[in-house]
């Protein structure tokens, strides 16, 4: 594993030195004294797994495609965002919009994210450890999120496609959202997917997903319509 020590170098020379390693055929680099700095560890490209050992700031991880990052620590805002493929796994909590605009691959958060985790999805899945703040899902288009605690208000808000899983209490859902029973090969893939990123669950999810009444405008909806602007 290439050792790298940040206490000194810039993130501009974090990074690079990342591309270094890779270019060289290093499979495992670990970032020690990452000192929350922002932007570390974006535009992966390749299957390298990258340890950072210690809390990161806003985007880290942000915009790669195959890398498999840990933090052992918490994150920013913006952790993951535009993630195509690969995995970010983080042990603490996370900053506003964690998995942002994901098109792919998995983003687990094993304590609490912030408000607006899983906006725009387009594909992929975020698991939530703990609870999540306002609007989580909000406009998502694809992919899945697992909260296995509480979930703030206006979950899932003016979503199009995809699904929420929540295992606690709901402050209140978004417009345009429904709840649903999850099937049980749903729930058993939950669980499954819990077991494999060392996490416990609780028993039972309730799953949201769109009521599909924002899809095409109509007059006779207006009210709702009202609602979500």
């Amino acid at each position: 594993m290439r050792r790298l020590d940040c206490a000194a170098l810039t993130v501009r020379q974090i990074n690079e030195a990342i591309r270094g390693a890779i270019g060289e055929g290093e499979p495992d680099i670990l970032l020690e004294h990452p000192d929350a700095r922002h932007n570390l560890a974006v535009g992966v490209t390749s299957d390298t797994r990258i340890v950072i050992e210690g809390s990161v700031g806003y985007y880290c991880g942000g915009m790669s495609d195959g890398a498999r990052i840990e933090v052992h620590g918490s994150a920013g805002w913006g952790l993951a965002e535009c993630l195509l493929s690969g995995s970010v796994f983080v042990d603490g909590n996370a900053g506003n919009g964690a998995a942002a605009s994901i098109r792919g691959g998995t983003v687990v958060v094993k304590g609490d994210a912030a408000a607006r985790a899983g906006i725009a999805m387009k594909g992929g899945l975020l698991v939530i450890g703990r609870d999540t703040g306002y609007m989580t899902g909000f406009m998502m288009q694809r992919g899945r999120i697992i909260v296995c605690g509480n979930a703030g208000p206006a979950l899932a808000d003016s979503m199009y496609e995809g699904v929420v899983y929540v295992g606690g209490d709901i402050a209140e859902l978004g417009n345009d959202t429904v709840v649903t029973e999850a099937a049980a090969d749903e729930l058993a893939e939950i669980r499954a997917t819990l077991e494999r990123h060392e996490l416990k669950g609780p028993g039972a999810f309730r799953k949201v997903v769109s009521g599909r009444k924002l899809w095409n405008y109509d007059k006779k909806e207006l009210d709702a319509w009202k609602a979500a602007f």
